[in-house]
């Protein structure tokens, strides 16, 4: 059972499968020789090609195009700053909980790149003609691609372990908070057109739900990356199932709701995707009004899966406060 940590200031080193658990050798050019630090090199590489390829040809344009060049120059940078923190033996002087930071931070740069390396291909790639400019963001979505899977073996090997202690964004609840504060993030997008809700309650009262769940969720990984879980004037452990009770509640509202308003003639929805005219025609850098509606659809069902797991896996926890 995973022990988990409000405060993580313990800094003895785990054995693990992986070949992570040996001493690290911190402030020393030897760190990247580690199984990690190797892991490392190749997320920075990775993402470094990526954009470099895209930027040599400007092969970005509209908000999809944009989203990919953001997804790969951030996760360069931050990859790059980690880097830097470890080889100088800078750990104690960030800002942030390294116990929690790096794994927070690897978990959503696997989401980022696996959402950069469909999005690119699917909604711009496929629209570019035959030539230099098409094979340089193939080999862009090739290297993102290499970097979303970086991104994830890091996670699978640094994530905490039964009866490890740990910081908590490295269990399987701080993981799952990860996913569902980008799972909102996507819906946030696809929502961004206020057409496809304004005037319904009932489809206004998703939204809320969705801006609701993703604050009460970025608040508690926040408080972890912080370390300042003592604010709260409730123990922390309470307030993370209270958390998930309420999201799973709220989600599920939202999960009969939509579809029910959007999808149903009888309260006005589309049943059918040919009645949308703005799906009549393939548009790039477009997602017309009705797969929008679709995808928020299935982003509100794999979120309340999310919030479900979390529920159960936070029952599990035992914290312990050093």
């Amino acid at each position: 059972m995973p022990v988990t940590v409000t405060r993580t200031t313990i800094t003895t080193t785990t054995t693990s499968s992986s070949g992570l658990g040996s001493p690290t050798i911190v402030g020393s050019p030897r760190a990247l020789t580690q199984p990690l630090g190797l892991l490392r090199l190749l997320q920075l590489v990775s993402t470094c090609v990526a954009f470099s390829l895209v930027a040599s040809v400007g092969a970005w344009t509209g908000s999809m195009g944009n989203w990919s060049m953001f997804t790969w120059c951030f996760c360069f940078s931050v990859t790059l700053i980690i880097l830097i923190v470890e080889l100088c033996g800078l750990q104690a002087r960030f800002p942030l909980s390294w116990r929690n930071f790096p794994i927070t931070f690897a978990c959503y740069a696997a989401l980022f790149c696996l959402s950069a390396s469909i999005i690119y291909p699917t909604t711009y790639v496929q629209f570019l003609s035959h030539g230099r400019s098409r094979d340089h963001a193939i080999a862009a979505t090739f290297f993102s691609c290499i970097a979303c899977v970086a991104y994830a073996t890091e996670v699978a090997w640094t994530r905490a372990r039964p009866g490890e202690i740990t910081g908590y964004m490295a269990t399987v609840p701080g993981l799952l908070k990860v996913l569902e504060t980008f799972v909102a993030c996507i819906i946030f997008a696809f929502i961004s057109d206020i057409n496809l809700y304004q005037h319904q309650p009932a489809l206004e009262w998703c939204v809320a739900v969705y801006a609701i769940c993703f604050i009460l969720a970025a608040i508690a990984i926040l408080l972890n990356l912080g370390e300042c879980t003592n604010v709260l004037p409730i123990p922390f452990p309470s307030f993370l199932s209270g958390l998930a009770l309420l999201s799973v509640l709220l989600y599920a509202t939202a999960l009969v709701l939509w579809p029910l308003y959007q999808f149903d003639e009888k309260y006005g929805g589309q049943p059918r995707r040919s009645r949308d005219v703005s799906c009549s025609h393939s548009h790039t850098y477009y997602v017309c009004g009705w797969d929008r509606r679709l995808a928020v659809a299935i982003l509100t069902a794999i979120n309340l899966l999310a919030y479900v797991a979390d529920l159960v896996h936070s029952a599990r926890l035992v914290f312990v406060k050093v």
